[in-house]
């Protein structure tokens, strides 16, 4: 089994992120637990379920597993070889099935192990332990029987994920299943639940209220997903302060519960830092990335399988950096190794004057005969870099990401779309169509005539794609969009930022013209921390306790009595893609995990949000960036994280209920 590397940069000063307690819950207060009492044997068996191993694989890495005493990781359904001698550790769901294997592997008069320590993911049904318990012989042969309550992926250090990955698709779609929906809810409640419970942490609960609507339309289920999943959050965590032993009785942190329709933009426009580069334009599967390396023998290349996570300290340093700084942060290391290395000027030396490549950077590094594992990975950077910058050339990447950021913020319209498409008729279909989503996000009165079905005719869009673009309207009107004053007259008198949806930032310079868009949950937690969120717009469930008020500033539970409207986003660079100091060596990255700022040290309270319907890379960039920038570490949790092709596949499910994710590609 493949468990993947623990991150160094979980842990900086004297704060604990997300994933690291995470970590610390599995291997300590599990694995670690059963080294005492009853349990007398040296090494163990690890049992999970298909559910729990991906638990563990996020969290953990194999060599953790090991050092805590485990010898053997085995599957439940799957057969096991009997080992009478050796204790097991079960970590499963509490699920009828799961108890049903428990049960014959430790009834009877030979069991297949000593004894069993059972941890359950989540809170299991008192009809279930009665079923442990009433078999005679399995009791005794019982060395724990405990709820771990944790039940989430953890995905980043700060990020989280239910395994919902047909939410959007059951709560959006357009034949409505309350019942299939209703059970959706439940279980991403009940999961979320445990991220509290992993944290000891009591949240004021905070959630996007149903739309403002006339008394004559009625409101529906898709508007009451985010009050629905907030309640049920809140109800599980009410269960807690009863049965987990030292969970806060009062609040210690916030959480905000939204759900897609919030920001249908996101999901679509092309970002462009380094991680969602990647995920977007190449083909990686989760965190894994094949190429091609020199074979050792000299025959032709082989293929390498490399994990793109934070244990890289390169891929930390880069992957927020928009791929621009991030190519020339890694032309910067290749010279600096090259300046630096005596090989590697004598080898330079016999070359012609003049500026050379980051290719030719690589390629004279790989040469040496002192070529170290850092210098392979810097290499391995150096080659993603140069395929995603070949893609963004090759496909016409940046006068599309133009379109869409001047879209955004009000400097193009329908005019300016016509004339692109018109002109650009060899672009993707892919690319047409993200497009003609961001178009639609951005002027939804557009879609409620025929113009839309013009647009995407001369876009050439087939129905399959038209279905995508229509069925951005299950999501509902985001919040932020606002309706053309033109009216009919709009595609004839067109005119420049008539929709006046973007002001200045102060304080925040622009670096990038293709970095200007942020996704709306930064703007949404950035007012949250300050205490500026509409009690209208986002109320609570659990009014605040006197001594909620703490680490964080007053401000940040007060509230705005009158609705703030939403306005669209202000035009601004994030600061994430500043440069931090080089590092000393020139190549290697490891001063950034061990200077990291102390003011992470003494951070102030967290705060959750959590999105129904898939999360962005993007908004999962911009909880590291608020986290910097409040001194609050900002944990995002949503039902999945969905790169632009996998969420356009699941947008066209939501009118295409006898398909599946299989039949649909992008």
């Amino acid at each position: 089994m493949s468990m993947s590397d623990s991150d160094s940069s979980s842990q900086i000063g004297d704060h604990k992120y997300f994933r690291q307690i995470t970590r610390d819950r599995l291997l300590h207060e599990m694995l670690g637990s059963t080294k005492k009492g009853d349990s007398r044997s040296t090494w163990k068996v690890l049992i999970m379920d298909r559910f729990t191993v991906k638990i563990m694989s996020c969290a953990c890495k194999m060599a953790d597993i090991t050092e805590a005493g485990v010898s053997l990781v085995e599957d439940i359904y799957k057969r096991r070889q009997s080992l009478p001698t050796m204790d097991a550790i079960y970590f499963i769901q509490p699920s009828r099935e799961n108890i049903v294997m428990l049960k014959s592997d430790m009834a009877g008069k030979k069991s297949l192990y000593k004894k069993a320590f059972v941890f359950f993911s989540s809170p299991i049904a008192r009809e279930l332990v009665a079923d442990i318990k009433k078999d005679a012989t399995i009791l005794p042969r019982i060395g724990a029987l405990s709820e771990m309550n944790l039940e989430y992926f953890a995905i980043d250090r700060q990020g989280f994920v239910t395994d919902n990955e047909r939410a959007l698709e059951e709560l959006f779609g357009d034949d409505e299943n309350h019942r299939k929906a209703d059970a959706c809810l439940n279980v991403m409640a009940t999961r979320v639940a445990t991220a509290f419970a992993s944290m000891k942490e009591l949240p004021f609960v905070r959630y996007r209220a149903a739309k403002s609507l006339d008394t004559n339309t009625m409101t529906t289920y898709r508007d009451l997903i985010p009050t629905k999943l907030a309640a049920g959050i809140w109800n599980y965590l009410t269960k807690y302060k009863t049965s987990i032993p030292n969970f806060p009785q009062t609040e210690t942190c916030e959480l905000l519960v939204l759900d897609r329709s919030i920001d249908q933009i996101a999901p679509v426009i092309h970002e462009w830092t380094y991680d969602a580069m990647c995920r977007d334009l190449l083909e990686m599967e989760g965190n894994k990335y094949v190429h091609e390396v020199p074979s050792k023998n000299g025959g032709p290349p082989e293929k390498k399988e490399v994990l793109l996570e934070e244990h890289d300290p390169i891929w930390f340093e880069l992957r927020h950096l928009h791929i621009a700084d991030a190519s020339e942060r890694l032309h910067e290391k290749m010279t600096n190794f090259v300046t630096k290395n005596k090989a590697a000027q004598i080898h330079n030396s016999s070359r012609d004057s003049g500026e050379l490549s980051t290719r030719e950077l690589q390629r004279m590094v790989q040469a040496l005969p002192q070529y170290s594992e850092q210098i392979e990975k810097l290499s391995l950077h150096v080659e993603i870099a140069g395929k995603i910058n070949r893609i963004i050339r090759d496909q016409g990447l940046k006068e599309i990401g133009q379109l869409e950021q001047d879209l955004v913020f009000g400097d193009a319209g329908t005019k300016e779309v016509i004339k692109f498409l018109s002109m650009h008729e060899e672009l993707s279909r892919e690319n047409k169509l993200r497009l003609l989503m961001v178009y639609a996000a951005t002027h939804p009165e557009k879609f409620e005539s025929d113009k839309g079905s013009k647009m995407m005719q001369l876009a050439k869009l087939s129905s399959d794609d038209m279905n995508a673009v229509n069925n951005m309207k299950l999501l509902g009107t985001p919040p932020e969009a606002k309706k053309s004053s033109i009216g009919a007259f709009a595609l004839k008198f067109d005119t420049k930022k008539k929709h006046g949806i973007r002001k200045e930032r102060v304080g925040e310079e622009t670096a990038w013209q293709l970095s200007r868009f942020y996704p709306l949950v930064e703007e949404l937690v950035e007012k949250l921390s300050k205490g500026e969120l509409s009690k209208n717009e986002y109320p609570c469930m659990n009014d605040p306790s006197p001594t909620f008020h703490g680490a964080a500033p007053p401000a940040a539970i007060q509230y705005t009595e009158t609705p703030v409207a939403h306005s669209m986003r202000s035009r601004r660079t994030p600061t994430w893609a500043s440069r931090p100091r080089s590092s000393d060596d020139g190549y290697s990255s490891d001063s950034i995990l061990r200077h990291a700022s102390s003011d992470f040290k003494k951070m102030g309270r967290r705060i959750f949000v959590i999105i129904v319907g898939g999360a962005t890379r993007s908004e999962l960039r911009a909880c590291h960036k608020l986290s910097t920038k409040l001194n609050r570490e900002v944990i995002l949790g949503s039902s999945s994280i969905d790169d632009p092709p996998h969420f356009i596949t699941k947008l066209k499910l939501l009118s295409a209920s006898e398909l599946s994710l299989d039949d649909l590609e992008i």
